[in-house]
């Protein structure tokens, strides 16, 4: 029976063979998706994959603005459209 840590479906199983011809379990955590662009959906530069206590630990995003939540193709649309709004008086 594994101990009551590894029953959790969150943790991944990987099925190793031992030199000795065993088979056993090893259990490793699941990486968690990377993070996606508010408006296009898109996935978002400067972010590996990672584990969720890696991204707990704190990964920093890009320094612009938004960074981290929207990409920088739609941070240009917004920006442009933002301008011409207002100087279209």
């Amino acid at each position: 029976m594994p101990r009551p840590a590894h029953r959790s479906r969150t943790i991944k199983r990987i099925y190793v063979r031992t030199p000795g011809g065993r088979l056993v379990i090893h259990y490793r955590r699941k990486k968690i998706n990377q993070p996606r662009c508010a408006i296009c959906g898109r996935v978002l530069n400067g972010f590996p994959k990672m584990t969720l206590r890696e991204a707990r630990k704190g990964h920093r995003p890009p320094g612009r603005p938004y960074g981290g939540c929207v990409c920088h193709e739609c941070l240009a649309k917004a920006l442009r459209n933002a301008i011409r709004a207002t100087y279209s008086v």
